[in-house]
């Protein structure tokens, strides 16, 4: 296509003219694109954790231990892991509207599917084909972002439609009571229920997915040509800086370095989230005495409070340019914050420390998530970030099944809750280095205020 400024038959455009196609093109995407894979994901994150509320009642109906429990919780993760790499190479074959439709389709047919479980064998087979399912979905829209946003605009166009996992958490705990409230309708427990009903919104978006998800700028009717000429020139040198360019074989990016420390910051990062995540409704409940329906009100606080944290520390990264320092002070304050929660025996200390570490570990999502892309284009950069997410999604199993076999061992929620400073301080040590490892600094040129209006 023809740059912008080389065009014969018209006059060129100014830097003002070029701002303005741009901001527009920028709002159109944001708007048009950002709710819609928002929502996707938000229904992903809602049917992978919303099994921690499901096990206050389906743990002592079906006689799960705590370990039996987080290990089937964590085999989601084994199964996601596994096909990860597959997936979003399939994704580009296929195009990202239609794998991710089918993608969005299966998984909420089999979390609709978990209510039928009866034992240990059921529940951890289809904890896993969950996970077969899903794989492919977050790294898939990460990839999907960087046909539409410029680097420079990466971590506020994450954050925007990261949000939807502390709001889907907002969601969850709000209508968790509720759910668990109808036992004894149709002859359904209560746990049955909450997977019933927040598993089939799901399958029913598949098709809001495949109807309303242009697979790039040249396919959007909503954009004018202009713009798509802009996004395409902002997107070609974004490629062109990238240390494994568009042109670099999957191979490459598979054994990239780069990768693999994104990869383990992330699995650092997540196993402390994750352990802390699946068991949240419980550790809530026994440090504070309430209901079920006041504990999934405070989950929800935690999810506005991160989801307001997400948004603050993206935008601040965007305008300063910066990103390692975004992700290791989060990663702190998070490892402090379960340190506190383990010892603190007054139930108000135990919940502003978790809400903290919430707080905290969802603040750097934005500026993690827009490292990846500053180094990776192309099919090297879905390669990449499938194997990125590969290497994160162990900790989906590791974090829960560890606070399970520690609640068992000790009978208690403390010890684990200690052991999760290791992997939260172990992730900022992560990022210290990758930052070290780079050619150039994490971080991305300043974006002009016109830039950041839109």
């Amino acid at each position: 296509m023809t740059d912008l400024r080389e065009t014969a038959d018209v006059p060129h455009p100014t830097e003002a003219d070029l701002a303005a196609i741009g901001k527009s093109a920028q709002r159109k995407a944001g708007v048009r694109l950002i709710p819609i894979i928002g929502i996707g994901y938000g229904l992903a994150y809602m049917d992978r954790i919303n099994i921690s509320f499901a096990s206050l009642q389906m743990n002592h109906d079906l006689h799960f231990s705590a370990s039996v429990y987080g290990f089937g919780a964590g085999l989601f993760f084994i199964g996601y892991a596994l096909c990860e790499v597959p997936s979003n190479l399939l994704l580009m074959r296929f195009g990202a509207k239609r794998w991710l439709a089918r993608i969005i389709f299966t998984w909420g047919l089999l979390a609709a599917a978990q209510m039928f479980v009866r034992t240990p064998f059921e529940f951890n087979t289809i904890r896993f084909l969950l996970g077969v399912a899903e794989a492919g979905f977050f790294p898939g829209v990460i990839y999907y972002l960087t046909l539409w946003f410029p680097a420079r605009m990466r971590a506020r166009a994450v954050s925007r439609f990261y949000i939807a996992l502390p709001l889907s958490s907002v969601v969850m705990g709000a209508i968790a009571g509720w759910l668990l409230g109808l036992g004894g309708k149709l002859g359904l427990a209560g746990w049955q229920w909450l997977l019933l009903i927040e598993g089939l919104p799901a399958v029913l978006f598949s098709f809001v997915i495949l109807k309303l998800l242009p697979d790039f700028p040249a396919t959007a009717a909503w954009l004018e040509p202009d713009e798509k000429a802009w996004l395409e020139d902002q997107l070609k040198a974004d490629s062109e800086r990238a240390h494994l360019g568009r042109e670099a074989g999957v191979m490459k990016a598979l054994i990239s370095p780069k990768v693999w420390l994104i990869g383990a910051y992330f699995f650092c990062a997540l196993t402390a989230n994750y352990a802390y995540y699946f068991s949240a409704p419980a550790i809530l409940q026994g440090a504070t005495g309430w209901s079920v329906t006041n504990v999934g009100i405070l989950i929800a606080c935690f999810g506005l409070a991160g989801a307001a944290g997400m948004l603050l520390n993206g935008a601040h990264s965007d305008r300063t340019g910066e990103r390692a320092l975004h992700c290791i002070v989060p990663c702190v304050v998070m490892a402090v914050g379960y340190l506190i929660a383990s010892y603190a025996r007054t139930p108000w200390l135990v919940v502003a420390a978790l809400g903290v570490s919430f707080t905290s570990f969802m603040s750097m999502q934005g500026p993690a998530l827009s490292i990846p892309t500053q180094f990776l284009a192309g099919r090297a950069c879905a390669a990449g970030i499938a194997a990125m997410n590969t290497i994160t999604m162990f900790s989906g199993f590791v974090g829960p099944y560890w606070m399970g076999v520690m609640k068992d061992a000790t009978g208690s929620y403390q010890a684990g809750l200690r052991g999760l400073v290791l992997p939260a301080l172990g992730a900022a040590a992560v990022m210290f280095a990758l930052t070290r490892s780079l050619k150039r600094p994490i971080s991305i040129p300043l974006v002009k205020a016109s830039e950041l209006a839109g």
